[in-house]
């Protein structure tokens, strides 16, 4: 299986097979049940990836989706996974596997948000959880499990998690799973599962190693390569508010408190101490916020997670899909390009609307510039009626 990489700078899309598009929800032949849970969850038109990979994962393909976070590709695998399953034989028949806690634990809450009508059991069977409360769930029966490949892999030998009825292997930021030396884990889950079991691997970027295993167990599969010029910022409206020295940027927020607590509201810094130092400042001036980064506990990370404004660092800016959030604020412009994508991604994903604005000091302009000319989009400065957009 040989792909050719020259084509793929010039092409938005490459599939390796002639792939139909979908234009709507409706097109695709979906359960009713499923089709209500994906409108009561706001989505209103399926993006790119979605058009292209829940057809052929629908009808049974191996599969490999190449695209980047805010695309698309959690809902993707998730509601072709619940097209698949019959929710009266209780019992695990797709099984995926993250790199992440977070990430198995969000992929198992999308999955029963768009099934809410389908009342279907899904499990997170991560580490660092009671295991006798994963066997207790396991035993009980669930139709997807989504876990990280240690906890999933001593489920199965301990013969809690049952493998035979399971059709479906969704791998998830699979390069990011097999970078972290779980390679060999994921191998010892496949080996267990059915040999007619249909894989669906996810990836962001698809190096020589990640393609040399997908040859090991998919048959013929259909790639589908998302660039990034499709993920779009449409629906996500961006602005700047010109502060001419960084001490002015605490006034501008505090100004803006109001219209951040309408909504869910996330505001990143570049730096922990940033967070730790503007929420403490936050607070002192009377202004309930939140703080979550990278050095705190798991259960401290989950409670935070609802809280109405949230103040952060990066390490929230990939992935994690909070369903309110319709304001991200950067109060530091992120240091990269693509840092710039993750963190308004977390707006308006899948068609939402958004809104993000920016706090640009007078030599963050160039940064700005460039960030538009990189995703060919506009950020215009912040109009006085921000409120209404929201």
């Amino acid at each position: 299986m040989s792909f050719d990489h020259s084509k793929d700078d010039k092409l938005v899309f490459e599939t390796s097979h002639d792939v139909e598009i979908a234009p709507t929800f409706d097109s695709i032949g979906l359960k009713e049940d499923l089709l209500r849970g994906i409108y009561a969850y706001n989505f209103e038109k399926p993006s790119a990836i979605q058009q292209r990979a829940i057809v052929p994962i629908t009808q049974g393909r191996d599969v490999i989706a190449q695209a980047q976070s805010g695309t698309g590709k959690t809902a993707t695998f998730s509601i072709s996974i619940l097209q698949a399953i019959d929710t009266t034989l209780r019992e695990t028949q797709a099984l995926v596997l993250s790199p992440t806690r977070e990430l198995a634990t969000q992929i198992q809450s999308v999955i029963l948000a768009l099934g809410d009508y389908m009342n279907v059991q899904c499990h997170a069977c991560i580490g660092g959880t009671s295991v006798g409360e994963d066997i207790k769930k396991l035993d009980h029966g669930q139709h997807v499990v989504s876990g990280t490949p240690g906890r999933v892999f001593d489920m199965i030998r301990r013969r809690h998690l049952r493998v035979q009825n399971i059709k479906m292997l969704v791998l998830d930021e699979a390069d990011e799973l097999l970078n972290r030396g779980f390679k060999e884990q994921i191998y010892d889950v496949y080996r267990h599962l059915p040999p007619a079991t249909q894989v669906v691997l996810l990836s962001a970027t698809l190096p020589q190693d990640v393609l040399e295993m997908t040859t090991m167990f998919m048959t013929d599969p259909i790639r589908i390569l998302v660039k990034r010029d499709e993920i779009t910022l449409e629906g996500i409206k961006q602005f700047f508010v010109s502060v001419e020295r960084e001490d002015w940027k605490f006034d501008t927020l505090c100004d803006l408190y109001d219209t951040l607590t309408i909504t869910q509201a996330v505001i990143f810094c570049n730096t922990r101490r940033k967070v730790d130092w503007l929420t403490e400042k936050m607070r002192e001036a009377n202004f309930t916020v939140s703080a979550m980064h990278g050095d705190m506990a798991q259960k401290e990370r989950d409670s935070i997670m609802h809280d109405r404004v949230l103040i952060t660092t990066d390490i929230w800016a990939r992935g994690i899909d909070v369903q309110q959030v319709s304001l991200v604020i950067n109060y530091d412009l992120p240091p990269n390009r693509e840092l710039y994508i993750h963190r308004i991604g977390r707006s308006g994903r899948f068609g939402r609307k958004g809104v993000a604005i920016n706090f640009v000091k007078s030599d963050d302009i160039k940064i700005l510039r460039d960030i538009e000319q990189y995703y060919s989009t506009q950020i215009d400065e912040m109009p006085m009626n921000v409120t209404d957009l929201i």
